[in-house]
């Protein structure tokens, strides 16, 4: 009989649960796709739930339960930091410790409550280190019999950054940087700081980088500025903030707002304010500036290990641009990032560092491509769930019982411009969307960026969009040797695509460059001419690969726009339900779910809003 372990991550932000099967990954999702709340911090009852009946076990199966950190030294750098800080922070203090101690500090008694709930009960419960989950969730799905270990992320009970090796079942921590010294946290007080949410606008922050002006004096002042006086940047890539302009630590903000507007000049932007070109070159600033800090770190990681081989996992593991730039420095052969790198893939890790660690089992390596199955970890849906939403909505759709002649349907419809919702077997884990349940568009067409976001996502104009990539045409279009199956590397689309540019394109306006036409492929060429790149591969996801196909034999391109079937301010889309839902609510045009197509022309309309209250 198999060994079972239930992973969860919960009462942070994206609570997830994950089952594996003598080491074999089964099933992982976040809480948020099935409660329909965005970075869902609560028990992840529905997703525990999900795994548990995709893995085709009963609760009293489980050998053991795995959560992804240890709450009690949490709870103890919380106390030394308010102590260090006294007599700072009394506000937050007073709001923070009443309900560690009415809570969180009687976690293991809360869990075994809710996973009493479950049905698991009188189960072995462990507490696995925060980066030591973190760490176990890159290295032990990834292709590497041996690499070096590199997790960064805000906090985790004291670590905010780790150094590793892992060998066969074995990991080793060689390294760490602690609280409040946290690469994440400088990260997210520039989100904060240019009027993004913590702990969700960090991409943002990414994306608007570009809008700043390359090598202008004021993005080099903003630059000289934070290393004189926020942060002292060490050869290792260690770092110290100086706390005299952070209210994270004891504080319910993360800046303090006079210091920063006397060092840069400018207010804190109010969120949904206009954004001016202060805030990018901003962006821009501190983007480097973590590109170089992960740089430094991932060499000390190779100078400790010697291994030719990088694993990374953490929020920070999510700056793609930065995992580029990594990547282009040749420190290591390869590198591997865990998808489902922030707290979320806390769930996995800690699963899987009970079986190799605890339990001392033996790892498996799958080197082609890795363990992750592509991340297509979540449930899917059959042909009566799809049927059955149909008849709750009075909708009309057409079944195909040809799969061929539905992707040539859809690729045509591509072409001409429209926009597709495209819903496809077992939900991705992680905060990508990776072909099922995506958003498709036709890259060559110029309008297709401004579309999508003011009429499909409903979010911010500057926003750019990821390219799906038949694997075997990565080479034609961009600047990259490899595979990047979960959209976490950004490289350069190729000079040969490329439009000439005005002489002052770096200092055009920000809507003029967003619209400037810079290449054959214009809706994912961001304006620095990158684009964060999915691989596809035939073998991973047939269907998504044979939709782009027939997208390139039509156009002569074997790439799509790829955007996660939402809309702002909610998660990905679950089920067939959610995508119907989300359809209806935007100018999207067609929904492919499963071998259904759908015609937003032929849909009766329906009252959202009576139907779904509070949504």
């Amino acid at each position: 009989m198999s060994d079972i372990i239930l992973g969860i991550s919960a009462f942070y932000h994206d609570s997830a649960a994950a089952v594996i099967s003598d080491g074999e990954i089964i099933a992982a999702a976040h809480e948020e796709r099935f409660t329909r709340k965005k970075h869902d911090s609560g028990f992840p009852h529905n997703a525990a739930k999900y795994v548990l009946e995709e893995a085709g076990v009963s609760p009293e199966r489980i050998k053991l339960v795995s959560f992804y950190d240890k709450p009690y030294i949490k709870f103890e750098r919380l106390l030394e930091t308010y102590h260090a800080f006294a007599p700072k922070g009394l506000k937050s203090f007073s709001s923070a410790i009443p309900v560690w101690i009415k809570e969180k500090l009687f976690m293991k008694k809360m869990l075994a409550e809710e996973l009493e709930r479950l049905g698991v009960g009188h189960v072995p419960v462990q507490f696995p280190e925060h980066h030591l989950s973190h760490a176990a969730s890159a290295f032990y799905p990834s292709p590497f019999a041996e690499s070096a270990i590199l997790t960064i992320d805000g906090v985790g009970e004291w670590a905010t950054a780790t150094i590793g090796y892992g060998e066969g079942k074995n990991i080793k921590i060689l390294k760490e940087l602690d609280f409040p010294h946290s690469l994440g946290l400088l990260y997210s007080a520039f989100t904060y700081y240019c009027g993004f949410k913590v702990n969700s606008g960090e991409y943002k922050l990414m994306g608007l980088a570009p809008y700043g002006h390359p090598n202008s004096q004021k993005v080099e002042e903003y630059k000289q500025k934070i290393v004189d006086q926020l942060v002292d940047i060490r050869e290792d890539g260690s770092i110290l903030l100086n706390m005299d302009y952070f209210n994270f630590a004891t504080g319910l903000t993360m800046t303090n707002d006079p210091q920063w507007e006397k060092l840069f000049g400018i207010k804190r932007r109010e969120m949904e304010s206009q954004l001016t070109q202060d805030y990018m070159d901003m962006s821009l600033a501190i983007q480097q500036i973590t590109e170089d800090i992960v740089i430094g770190m991932a060499r000390t990681a190779k100078n400790l290990t010697g291994s030719e081989y990088l694993v990374l996992a953490g929020g920070v593991a999510l700056n793609c641009v930065a995992n580029g730039k990594l990547l282009r420095t040749g420190l290591f052969s390869d590198i591997w990032i865990q998808p489902a790198a922030g707290d979320a893939g806390g769930a996995l890790g800690a699963a899987l560092a009970s079986w190799h660690i605890s339990l001392g089992r033996e790892r498996k390596v799958n080197t082609d491509p890795d363990n992750m199955q592509g991340s297509l970890l979540g449930p899917s849906y059959s042909d009566n769930d799809i049927e059955r939403v149909i008849r709750k909505y009075q909708g009309k759709a057409e079944h195909f019982s040809d799969f061929d002649a539905l992707t040539k349907k859809t690729a045509a419809l591509l072409a001409e411009g429209n926009v597709v919702g495209w819903f496809q077997g077992r939900m991705e884990y992680g905060p990508r969307a990776l072909g099922n349940r995506s958003i498709l568009g036709d890259p060559r067409n110029a309008e297709m960026q401004k579309k999508l976001n003011l009429k499909i996502k409903y979010r911010e104009g500057f926003r750019p969009f990821a390219p799906s990539v038949l694997e075997e045409d990565i080479s034609e279009f961009f600047d990259l040797d490899r595979p990047s199956p979960y959209m976490l590397l950004v490289a350069q689309v190729n000079d040969s695509r490329l439009n000439p540019l005005p002489e002052n394109y770096d200092s055009m306006p920000m809507m003029d460059r967003l619209y400037h036409l810079r290449s054959d492929v214009p809706s994912i060429t961001h304006i620095d001419f990158s684009a964060r790149i999915q691989s596809v591969r035939k073998e991973t996801n047939p269907r998504y690969w044979q939709i782009i196909n027939e997208f390139k034999k039509l156009t002569g391109y074997g790439v799509v726009v790829n955007t996660s079937f939402n809309v702002r301010g909610e998660p990905i889309v679950c089920t067939p339900d959610d995508a119907y839902r989300c359809f209806m609510r935007t100018e999207m045009d067609y929904l492919v779910i499963g071998d259904f197509f759908f015609a937003k022309s032929d849909q009766p309309a329906i009252d959202l809003k009576e139907k779904f209250d509070g949504d």
